[in-house]
């Protein structure tokens, strides 16, 4: 995946705020055409994140995150995607943090180790904000978790 990623985002430079102010230190592209062995992977995400019948966005989302890079805590729009989003975490592990809206005392850290794979649907896409860490807050445990650069290559459903 990342082979294929790379030159297209060797072109781009990394952008220090996004449009919702959400993300920081990050270059993104979407993507719909990949070679087959990347199809295949991106099959098997597919396969254990959608149930057969669901509409999904034929574009891949790939997003690239600097090492002092961060995404602050946000909602995914519903006008943009559907109920679930189902990420591949590459280059780094990091730390992903899901609050409550209502209940912020509701909230747990998720550690995303380098190349596994996470899938938000239900309450922790609608109810919970989500975020990954800025190094200095990147703490799982007791365990600091530096993260270095973070590419997400991310699969969605359409909006119902």
């Amino acid at each position: 995946l990342l082979a294929e990623i790379e030159p297209q985002f060797k072109r781009l430079r990394y952008e220090s705020s996004h449009w919702d102010d959400a993300i920081h230190g990050y270059r993104e592209i979407e993507r719909k055409t990949w070679s087959p062995a990347c199809e295949t992977i991106l099959g098997r995400v597919r396969t254990l994140a959608f149930p057969p019948d669901v509409n999904q966005i034929q574009h891949v989302h790939c997003l690239d995150l600097l090492e002092d890079g961060h995404i602050k805590p946000h909602v995914d729009s519903v006008r943009f995607c559907g109920d679930t989003i189902a990420g591949l975490s590459l280059m780094s592990s990091s730390i992903m943090k899901l609050v409550h809206e209502k209940k912020p005392e509701k909230w747990v850290k998720i550690f995303l180790r380098r190349r596994s794979l996470y899938i938000m649907r239900g309450a922790a896409r609608y109810d919970y904000t989500h975020e990954v860490l800025a190094n200095q807050h990147s703490v799982f445990g007791s365990l600091p978790v530096h993260k270095t650069r973070r590419m997400s290559v991310i699969c969605r459903n359409e909006p119902s």
